[in-house]
Order: structure tokens, then sequence, then C-alpha cells
């Protein structure tokens, strides 16, 4: 029987192995926000904070219904925004960023989202990670890599990083991940957060990458599957 591959403790030869296991695990993949264009995105993205993307995609479609666009959005009622956001939480803090930041938008940019990673920043309710999101999905420019709470745990675990902040953990990807891989690297780590490598008793029993991961603080691989 052939040997399995190894952890590696080398994180850049380590991160080679994830990079190739993860493409061959999941070939396609996508921003599971549902979206049209670079602001419908950018507004998802600022609502998807303490938020599932699944709700998120229950809510943009009455809110783009009626703010289709910066313009409409700047002149928004926030109440009428913190109506159609609630279900989202923290809806006053995220309804004021959004008018705030459609006002910006058509003040500064001519109403168009910017594709500048300091210009989004810059921006209410815009921050890197949120930044990366646009950058990558909307624009097709690996700006960085976005670190989620999915990216931040299995990026610890497989041995990509020792850092524990969002800061230190995109520094440390973006010296060991190919730029081409930036932005699907993000989406395929999620994806394997959500199906296999819970939170909590991750499934390494069913994982198809077990064998290159180092399962830092890992204290029980659990193979049963828990119920959804």
């Amino acid at each position: 029987m052939p040997r399995l591959p190894q952890p590696n403790d080398d994180p850049a030869l380590q991160a080679k192995q994830v990079v190739r296991s993860l493409v061959q695990l999941y070939p396609t993949v996508e921003c599971a926000l549902v979206h049209r264009n670079p602001y419908e995105l950018l507004v998802a993205t600022i609502l998807s904070a303490q938020c599932t993307d699944a709700r998120v995609n229950m809510v943009t479609p009455a809110l783009f219904a009626r703010f289709p666009d910066p313009q409409a959005l700047a002149k928004a009622d926030l109440s009428e925004v913190e109506e159609l956001i609630h279900s989202t939480g923290f809806f006053r803090a995220k309804a004021k960023n959004l008018v705030a930041m459609a006002t910006l938008v058509v003040a500064l940019h001519g109403g168009e989202i910017p594709s500048d990673l300091d210009a989004l920043t810059a921006l209410p309710g815009v921050g890197r990670k949120t930044a990366h999101v646009v950058l990558g999905n909307a624009f097709a420019i690996a700006s960085g890599v976005v670190v989620d709470t999915h990216v931040k745990r299995l990026s610890f675990r497989l041995g990509l990083t020792t850092g524990r902040d969002p800061v230190t953990i995109e520094r440390d990807l973006v010296q060991i991940i190919p730029r081409k891989h930036w932005v699907d690297f993000s989406h395929r780590l999620i994806e394997h957060g959500r199906r296999t490598c819970v939170a909590i008793r991750p499934r390494c029993g069913e994982c198809a990458i077990a064998s290159i991961c180092p399962k830092r603080e890992v204290s029980a691989p659990n193979s049963k599957r828990l119920p959804k």
C-alpha cells in the first residue's frame, strides 16, 4: 500500500500540499453571497458581518429592489434600511454604514464602486476582509487573502500559520500561497470548513485531506457526521 502524504513542518511546502489537495477536492468554487455587480457584493459583504451568508441572501433581494444602486441608497431613509436588514443583526450600525458608504461612493467615485484597496477601505463599514472579497470576486483582483472564521480556524489547524489574529494570518498566507490562488483558496477553505472541518468536533474521519493535516489543537478526531 502506498504511503500517505504527511504534514510538512515547512509552511511553504505544507501550503503547496494544501493548495493542491483543495483544488482537487473543490475544483469549482464561487462566492456564496449572491450578487450581480460590485455594488451588490459590497452591500452583501457589509451585511455578512456576524451573520450567515444564507441569511444575507434572504435579505438582499428586497433591499436591492428598493435601492438598486449607490445613488438610491445614498438617499435612503435610515429607518427603512434598518427594517429591511433587521434580521442580519447589528442592523442599526450596518444601516448607518451602508447609507454612509453609498453617500461617499456617489460623492467621491461618481456612483461607481472603486476597484482600489485603499479607496474601498476608506469607505464606512469596509475593512480589509470586505475589500478583498469585493476586489477578488467583483473585479478579479487578488489583493489579499480573505480571512474569515473558517479560514482563521483551518489555516491554523493545517499548519499554515501560528497566528491568531486575521492580520497576522493574512500576512502569513500571502507569503506562502501563490497569488493566483488567493481568491479561490479562501473559498475552498470556507467550503471545507462548512462541510468537514467544523469548529467543534471536526469530522477528521471523513476528511479527504486528513493525512496532510497536523490537526493543531484538535483533541479528538471525530468520524461521526454531526446532525445538520
